[in-house]
């Protein structure tokens, strides 16, 4: 396949780069610096099975997306649109995009922007970083839940092929808010303390803080008929496990002075609830502390 990479950072350059190390042709639209490394050097991935420089396009110009196949979409939650209709003019007609990105509706808001293209959702389950210009770090996992599209079952097969773990499934929606409420449980915490989530979980009244939180989510899931697919209490108690030494996307945000996307995770909750008549006291908490913290000069 011909893919693009749209917001080439640590989740793009991961599923990216796998597809790359099969085979496919991909281009990664990414900041100058990361461009500048991996023309030079390519891209080294990092991850828990093998350490390699993987050689593929590079280029901080959105034109790279001109003829893709499929576009990995994963920019921030806050530049959905401002970067989809950076996209348009360069999609083919037959174009899917698929959302990699935190929150629930940013496949919805890219609709509105996109309307004469395919928008599929995805939940991404994966621990990465960037450790530095061109370099990515992997953590732990690293599988995807696609929504049934026109090419979902191509990208699923390309992808599985990559060895990329990969499902469509028809309750996309459910698992965006079971991911969600995972997020919103460990985010906030692991921005605020600056800390990874193994070492959190340890400290005194964490977890009672965090079950306060999966309440409040479920609670305004069940109000707007979200069916989740999985107990997220139980999930939450697996993630730590599979990767305690990882820091959330949102403590990484905060430690490079970098705005979160805290308004899609335990924001997006507040708002729901205030909608749907559901308290929500722990998410607001942590939402504007974070809010506090990023607002710092």
């Amino acid at each position: 396949m011909n893919v693009a990479v749209m917001g080439a950072g640590a989740v793009g350059c991961y599923f990216g780069g796998m597809l790359a190390r099969a085979g496919h042709h991909v281009t990664l639209i990414a900041r100058p610096q990361h461009v500048q490394a991996i023309e030079r050097q390519g891209l080294r991935m990092e991850t828990r099975s093998f350490d390699e420089r993987v050689r593929l396009a590079a280029t901080t110009d959105v034109a790279g997306a001109r003829g893709a196949d499929v576009i990995l979409f994963s920019v921030k939650s806050p530049d959905t649109e401002a970067a989809g209709h950076a996209l348009k003019p360069f999609l083919q007609a037959d174009t899917l995009v698929l959302c990699l990105q935190n929150g629930v509706d940013n496949a919805d808001r890219l609709r509105t922007v996109l309307p004469e293209h395919e928008v599929a959702a995805a939940v991404v389950y994966v621990a990465t970083e960037m450790a530095g210009p061109g370099h990515l770090k992997h953590h732990g996992r690293g599988e995807l839940v696609i929504e049934p599209a026109r090419a979902s079952e191509r990208v699923a097969q390309a992808l599985a092929a990559a060895g990329v773990p990969t499902e469509i499934s028809p309750n996309v929606r459910g698992a965006l808010w079971l991911k969600l409420i995972l997020n919103c449980a460990y985010n906030a915490i692991s921005a605020i303390a600056q800390r990874p989530y193994g070492e959190n979980v340890a400290s005194v009244g964490i977890w009672d803080v965090m079950r306060d939180v999966v309440d409040e989510c479920m609670a305004v899931a069940r109000a707007d008929g979200v069916q989740l697919p999985a107990d997220p209490h139980l999930a939450a108690r697996k993630l730590v496990e599979t990767m305690p030494a990882q820091y959330s996307s949102t403590a990484q945000d905060l430690a490079r002075r970098k705005p979160t996307e805290i308004d899609y995770l335990n924001g997006y909750v507040v708002r729901r609830g205030e909608a749907l008549g559901v308290p929500t006291p722990a998410n607001r908490v942590l939402w504007a502390l974070v809010k506090l913290i990023e607002s710092k000069p």
